[in-house]
This record gives structure tokens, sequence and C-alpha cells, in this order.
């Protein structure tokens, strides 16, 4: 467990934070029309869990490898997701003179090793609920760079949702300005100039066992969406 003794902390835990979270979304358009909230990591998954409880919707996760740069086994220069896509961090990728070949072939063998493996992990190789003509909210504890929300935004769309939306606690300044231009709407109670990590802005920052995540991603795999939302989607659908 991390304890913050800066004065910098926005939120005293992780149920905390999502409270501040939840009161940034605008529930009545989530409810009326037939959403699916993804969690685009492990600790995004808690918080996609407590939108789907609010909004009483399905939950799913979205499995993610960072490819790393070949000489900085910590610095993540691209993102491969478990549909396949790709995302490249162009900028790191130009700054350091990395080939896209080195890249693609990292994905692709991230893709077989790690990626699959995680899918077998948390769904035992099922393949995530169906995302076609629904609304998406893409969850995560945190956005610092981008990377992994905007594979998942390349992931959701080769999924076929109608519209999309992200929901994260805290995230970088000049990621969300990017985000907003890629979704229909990012929602966040903070938004950091000079972001640093997560755990710098709470006060308890407790690390998620692998138990409570499965426990999590399994209680929804036999949920019943409300079959009214289907018939209220195109009627209150925002112009």
């Amino acid at each position: 467990m991390y304890k913050n003794t800066d004065k910098h902390h926005y939120f005293k835990n992780r149920d905390d934070a999502a409270v501040q979270m939840i009161d940034t979304l605008p529930l009545e358009m989530f409810t009326e029309n037939e959403t699916v909230v993804i969690g685009v990591s492990e600790g995004g998954v808690y918080f996609a869990d407590k939108i789907a409880q609010k909004i009483d919707a399905r939950m799913d996760i979205l499995l993610t490898e960072a490819v790393f740069a070949p000489n900085n086994p910590e610095l993540p220069i691209a993102m491969i997701s478990e549909t396949d896509e790709v995302v490249i961090h162009k900028a790191l990728v130009e700054a350091f003179d990395i080939s896209e070949d080195y890249i693609y072939s990292e994905a692709q063998r991230k893709y077989e090793d790690e990626v699959l493996a995680y899918v077998y992990k948390y769904r035992k190789g099922s393949d995530m609920v169906s995302l076609e003509g629904k609304y998406v909210i893409l969850s995560d504890e945190c956005i610092e760079t981008g990377l992994t929300m905007t594979v998942a935004l390349k992931s959701v769309i080769a999924r076929g949702a109608k519209n999309i939306y992200i929901a994260t606690p805290i995230l970088d300044k000049v990621v969300y300005e990017t985000l907003l231009a890629l979704c229909d709407g990012v929602f966040c109670p903070y938004k950091i100039q000079d972001y640093i990590l997560a755990e710098y802005y709470y006060e308890n920052f407790e690390s998620l066992p692998f138990e409570e995540i499965i426990k999590i991603v399994d209680k929804y795999k036999e949920k019943k969406i409300n079959p009214m939302k289907d018939s209220q989607t195109d009627a209150k659908t925002p112009q």
C-alpha cells in the first residue's frame, strides 16, 4: 500500500476517486441508452465496475500490452490490444529513431506471447462482450501518456461502438485535450498540468489483487441488459 504524505493528494483512496469520477458523468444519458463499460487496465476494472453498477450496465476488460524502446525497457513507445490494433507514440519513435519494423514485429510478439495469455487468464479465451451499436465508456484509474486509452479507442471503434466516452479520476491536461478530439466526451474531476504518477495524488493507493479483478470480471458474464434500453436508444440519442 502506498501512503501519500504530500499535500497534493486529491483522493483518500480508490472509493473516493470513484465517487468523484462518477459525479462528473451524465448518468441519465447512459441509463437511457444501451451502454457497456470497459476497463482498459487491471486498475481500470475497479472503476469500470463502479460505473457499471451505477448505470446498471454490462462491463468487461480490454487487454493490452506495451511495446518498449529497444534500449529502455521502461519506456513504452507503442501499445497493442487484444483486437490486434496498434498505436505508436510517434514523437518518441522519431526522437529515438526507432524503426516501424521493430515496433510491429515486437507488437506481434507481445500479442502472441502476452495479450492472448491475458485473454485466457481473464476470460478463459472468450471474446469481449459485443459493442456493436452501443454506447461505450472506457475507464482507467489514470491516464498519463494516453497510449493505452488511444489503442482502446481504436479497438472499440473496430468493434462497432456507436458513441465512445472516457472516464477516469485523473489525467494529464495535454492528454485530455488530445483524447477529447478523438471521442464523444471525456469525464474527469482532475486534469493535471505536469502530471506525475497516479499514486502521488492518493492518500492511500493500494494495489488490486488478481483475485479481486477476476471476481469483478466474472460477475458480469451472465448479466442481462435491460431490454428497454434497446428500444430507447434511437429515440434518446442526443443530437
